[in-house]
């Protein structure tokens, strides 16, 4: 079954509303939540005025600083970055940021929480709060801490000065990217429910075991005391990786009232609670000689995070091992602003990084008059430079080779503004993409059942990729079954445990587990059945089990091999613009994504996860912005009417390529995941042939039409 192009098998339940997402359980009793925000953005709430709030029609409870439950720690006893954030838990009256919870209205009905919330007055003592990046700059200072505790924040390799002296041309650019914030279609949410001193949360998240862990740490609690369950999750995008405030306060809320809570936030409250992508601005120097070959490359970034907590935006990791290059520093630095805690972000790192690198390796390529991807070629790493390990797998020539044939690449003309079609000049551009293939421990169970159907459980989770698909294929495959014999179960804190969702994980650390669980089955079944001439039907052989069904379980995790090979995926992005010769609009007007991601299990799903996150790139690039009022930290396009993301109007024909790979050291299916690297390299493949279609390179995400209008190059 493994690399077919099977349908979703919850493709039904999603299409006729039957899937259950996690604010739409059907709880009795259930009270509504609304959080109540902050108007300013640094300051003390030095009173509350909850009268008006309380008299309210159907209001049940107002929590504020001044009556919430006291927390352990403060609400401070699970934090432990990255995983653990601090929240805003209604324990000070201190304010950090414009939108903070300071409040948490609940009522019989969702309209009445959320008119009485708006009821709720609030007077500070205001300070001037520090907003803008630019202006913070001067304040930059060094990031220690490994980057998820795993990679040092800077590098050096060689002589970076003796390199930039050696060589016959230079890059010497900014490039910067704004706050980009995750807006997936499901809002986050929570409904807390206890029964006793058990607490069940249906949570919109990517990690079940670790909202049970965090929760259990914040209330004191045993972590048997926590169930959590998340069947379907309309998208997260990193975002819900880590539990925010809303978690904890509907939990708390369900508590105190002896009832369940439901909390779901607005689109507005989806800006700044739940983190969103920092502001960067990276500097980059390349050296190269004539014939292309790179002598230095310099990659410094700064990136914001909050004024209580860091968070860094690892932008330089994919450039200590994109290339060969012997003389190589980077480094990362962070400002402080009064906003909410950045976050991890489709791609973190990588999709910024790659934007500023392969923006500079294209503005390389035409001051030495080369052509793109021979300049890559050039400088192709055969092995990790950074750690002078092997890679398990690379595909990345075949990626350019063959990507660059199916787009026409050869047909490029190299002088910007020599193409033009009517009002609009073309370019065509291209990118390198790259991001780790990791893996992490995972369990999973397998259970033939008296019907004859096999049960596999894992508690992985659902985000819209294909998991539901993809592990029944596995599972399967690996007992000889049809896919209509399986029933793969996920999402709950009950389930064998398995890691967040994220990073590329799931189907390298999920999907061996499920494989090995039905392995192990399968081998149980053979062994039971003795002659396999007999035929012997499922009921006999729970019966010969004890009446129970027959199960196996597998733990599986990763081994040596991850000391011993570099893992990483690799591709290649190529794009055409058309760029309005007088209003300066940039459309795209085709794409093409060549990779080599290990073994595809699913084609079809595959294709679907490529392109969305191509377009997540998209939006990248020319559209998404999150504004923010220097003065006060208020959020000026908190809605999806004017933070804009890429509509069916703005999306071309998307081709997508797979490689034939299957790398036999990341894990037993030879996988390497594909939920990342699809929105890596979009950026700069689109900046790139902006710069071919009007001469004009920006440096600025996004790409706007001021910004090529205001250009001297274009306007000659």
């Amino acid at each position: 079954m493994i690399g077919d192009p099977v349908s979703r098998v919850d493709g039904r339940l999603k299409v006729t509303g039957a899937a259950r997402y996690s604010a739409e359980w059907p709880i009795d009793n259930l009270a509504y939540g609304v959080i109540v925000q902050s108007t300013v953005a640094k300051g003390m709430i030095t009173a509350f005025d909850t009268e008006h709030a309380r008299s309210s029609p159907g209001v049940v409870a107002v929590y504020t600083a001044d009556n919430a439950p006291a927390l352990p720690d403060k609400g401070r006893a699970a934090m432990k970055p990255p995983a653990g954030r601090e929240l805003s838990l209604l324990q000070d009256r201190a304010v950090r940021y414009n939108g903070e919870p300071i409040g948490l209205v609940v009522a019989e009905k969702f309209e009445q929480a959320t008119h009485a919330a708006s009821l709720v007055r609030a007077q500070y003592e205001s300070h001037t709060p520090l907003i803008d990046m630019q202006s913070a700059l001067p304040s930059a200072y060094p990031y220690k801490p490994n980057i998820n505790g795993s990679f040092p924040p800077a590098t050096q390799r060689g002589d970076l000065a003796a390199g930039l002296a050696a060589a016959d041309a230079r890059i010497d650019a900014t490039f910067t990217a704004p706050i980009e914030t995750h807006n997936s279609m499901e809002p986050h949410n929570t409904i807390a429910q206890w029964d006793g001193d058990q607490l069940t949360l249906y949570d919109s998240t990517q990690f079940v075991y670790g909202v049970k862990r965090f929760i259990a740490k914040i209330f004191g609690i045993p972590e048997a005391n926590v169930r959590v369950i998340s069947h379907f999750t309309g998208g997260a995008f990193g975002s819900k990786g880590a539990p925010w405030s809303h978690v904890v306060l509907a939990a708390m809320a369900a508590r105190a009232l002896n009832r369940p809570v439901k909390v779901v936030l607005t689109r507005k409250q989806m800006f700044g609670l739940v983190g969103a992508r920092p502001h960067t601005v990276q500097h980059l120097k390349l050296g190269a000689r004539k014939d292309g070959t790179l002598t230095a490359m310099e990659h410094r970034s700064i990136s914001s995070t909050s004024s209580f907590e860091e968070w860094v935006e690892p932008v330089t990791l994919a450039t200590r091992l994109m290339y060969a290059c012997s003389n190589q520093q980077t480094a990362h630095e962070l400002v402080r602003l009064d906003v909410g805690t950045p976050t991890f972000n489709r791609g973190p790192g990588e999709s910024s990084g790659i934007f500023a690198l392969e923006s500079a390796m294209d503005e390389l390529a035409v001051k030495l008059a080369m052509d793109p991807i021979e300049l890559r070629l050039r400088n192709y790493a055969e092995r990790d430079p950074e750690s002078g390990l092997e890679w398990s797998s690379k595909s990345l020539r075949q990626c350019y080779s063959l990507g660059a044939e199916r787009f026409g690449w050869s047909r490029r003309r190299a002088e910007p503004r020599s193409v033009r079609d009517g009002d609009a000049f073309v370019g065509i551009g291209m990118s390198s993409a790259t991001y780790p293939a990791r893996r992490a421990p995972a369990s999973a169970l397998a259970r033939l059942m008296p019907d004859g159907m096999i049960v596999v459980q894992a508690a992985t989770h659902e985000l819209g990729t294909g998991t539901y698909t993809i592990m029944t294929q596995i599972a399967a495959d690996a007992l000889g079954v049809p896919i209509e014999r399986v029933r793969f179960e996920l999402g709950d804190t009950r389930l064998p445990e398995n890691p967040i969702s994220a990073g590329s994980l799931t189907a390298q650390s999920t999907g061996t587990a499920v494989h090995l669980a039905a392995v192990a089955l399968h081998d149980k079944i053979a062994a039971m059945r003795g002659d396999v001439t007999t035929i012997v039907s499922a009921r006999d052989l729970v019966t010969r089990g004890g009446g129970q069904p027959i199960e196996a379980r597998a733990d599986a995790k990763p081994g040596d091999e991850q000391k011993a090979f570099s893992m990483h995926s690799f591709g290649a992005i190529f794009a055409e613009v058309r760029v309005d010769a007088s209003l300066g609009t940039v459309k795209l007007s085709r794409m093409l994504g060549a990779y080599g991601v290990g073994r595809i299990l699913n084609p079809k799903t595959a294709r679907s996860q490529m392109i969305g996150g191509m377009i997540y790139g998209l939006g990248m690039t020319l559209t998404e912005d999150t504004l923010l009022d220097a003065r006060t930290g208020r959020y000026l396009n908190a809605d999806l009417a004017e933070y804009l993301v890429p509509v069916n109007a703005d999306i071309p024909e998307i081709d997508v390529m797979f490689m034939d790979e299957r790398d036999p050291q990341t894990n037993p299916l030879g996988t390497k995941g594909i939920g990342e690297i699809g929105c890596v390299g979009v950026t700069a493949a689109i900046a790139n042939a902006v710069y071919n279609a009007t001469g004009v390179r920006v440096r600025d995400l996004p790409i706007t039409l001021d910004k090529i209008l205001g250009h001297t190059s274009f306007a000659d």
